[in-house]
């Protein structure tokens, strides 16, 4: 390090050549000192090679003018020069200007000199030319950018096309028995089938909205505290009527209570969804653990007033087919099935997401093909005498009165 050639006459002036002629052969760097107030007192090869100047030309000159005029402006050489001179070192990236006005992006290192009373004689500094590996850098995340565009325009395709599909099937059963409605003489039994086809239809329709409005988490909640296991508990029939025979169900719960606050109704929905998938993935039977249990908050302490405990967690795990990495990247995404033609919409697990994400809580997926998959939901957890209330900005906590 130039900034380590300690000051003392006593330095073998051989030992000193021999340090000089090492830094001035180095290319690859720009190596020099600047004097206490950032003026340049010496300069290396390398840094007149990818600098542009000449030692002649930059000697004496404040070290201030390769950088862009915005930094000049935002006054970055004197911070750069304080911080080493405060904590002995400075290292950053950022772009330098060459000689000529071409910019290239550097990663930069000052260390301060100083005398053995302490005091700051100046600032060894050495600058590496990185543009190469910054250009590499954002052309990978440009690609990654790229990426990500088109998978979000993949999943808003499959969207507007599975709503315009859907809604248009819709619109044409109702136009049909609208059209067959106005022929005269239309017999009764036939006029009130046609009439139970129409709402029947709007029923179906109404309720793929209310699925899209969970997605987008802007369905209307009806939160309130509840046990969710309780809730589960109530769903034991529905649980066994959904499975089937073939496949087994097994509970485990912890001890005592959990409460959250939410729309008991949509969560039932949203178990409902769930384990019908988990029964499709296992049409030769198997097995279908929920569990219920509580995952303490970091730094909250049991009992914490005024906040909540920590989170509810329900795990829901299948024996089924499982999915690959692949699948599994987009289970939460709305119209994406597995499933054959006319059997599911897509939007059971997607209807799942938006409902524990207005709901303040997360959900989390896992899965491997031929060992099943895991879904778990996290809800905050909540004391049983808590009431909640719900307008346009989301959930807001508020204590029941005494």
């Amino acid at each position: 390090m130039p900034g380590s050639v300690p000051a003392d006459p006593a330095f073998p002036a051989a030992v000193e050549d021999r340090y000089r002629l090492l830094v001035e052969a180095v290319m690859d760097y720009a190596i020099y000192l600047l004097d206490a107030e950032g003026h340049v007192s010496s300069w290396n090869k390398g840094a007149e090679r990818f600098k542009g100047y000449s030692a002649q030309e930059i000697m004496g000159a404040h070290f201030s003018r390769f950088y862009t005029d915005e930094d000049q402006a935002a006054g970055l050489p004197r911070v750069a020069l304080e911080t080493a001179r405060r904590e002995g070192r400075f290292e950053a990236e950022g772009w330098r200007v060459r000689k000529g006005g071409e910019k290239f992006w550097c990663s930069v290192v000052i260390d301060a000199i100083r005398d053995h009373g302490g005091a700051v004689i100046g600032f060894a500094k050495i600058t590496r030319d990185i543009t190469d590996r910054k250009r590499a850098q954002d052309e990978v995340q440009a690609a990654r950018d790229a990426l990500q565009h088109a998978q979000k325009m993949e999943a808003l395709g499959r969207l507007t096309g599975g709503v315009a599909h859907d809604f248009n099937n819709f619109l044409t059963t109702i136009r049909f028995a609208a059209d067959m409605l106005r022929r005269p003489g239309l017999e009764e039994e036939k006029r009130l089938h046609l009439a139970g086809t129409i709402a029947e239809t709007a029923e179906r329709a109404g309720h793929l909205t209310a699925q899209l409005l969970a997605y987008a988490r802007r369905q209307p909640l009806r939160p309130r505290c509840f046990d969710v296991q309780a809730s589960i508990e109530g769903m034991r029939e529905i649980f066994t009527a959904t499975m089937g025979s073939s496949i087994a169900i097994e509970y485990r719960y912890e001890d005592g209570p959990l409460y959250v606050c939410a729309d008991p109704h949509q969560l039932e929905t949203a178990l409902l969804n769930i384990a019908v998938n988990s029964r499709d993935a296992m049409p030769d039977g198997g097995c279908f653990t929920i569990t219920l249990r509580r995952e303490r908050g970091p730094g909250r302490a049991e009992g914490a007033p005024d906040c909540p405990r920590g989170n509810v967690e329900i795990e829901l795990r299948d024996t089924g087919c499982g999915m690959d990495p692949e699948v599994l990247a987009k289970a939460f995404e709305p119209f994406f099935t597995t499933k054959p033609l006319n059997h599911g919409t897509g939007l059971g697990l997607s209807q799942v997401f938006g409902f524990v994400k207005q709901s303040a809580g997360d959900v989390r997926a896992s899965s491997a093909i031929g060992q099943g998959t895991t879904l778990t939901l996290t809800l905050p957890e909540r004391a049983s005498d808590d009431a909640l209330i719900s307008d346009d900005a989301g959930l807001v906590l508020k204590p029941t009165p005494a």
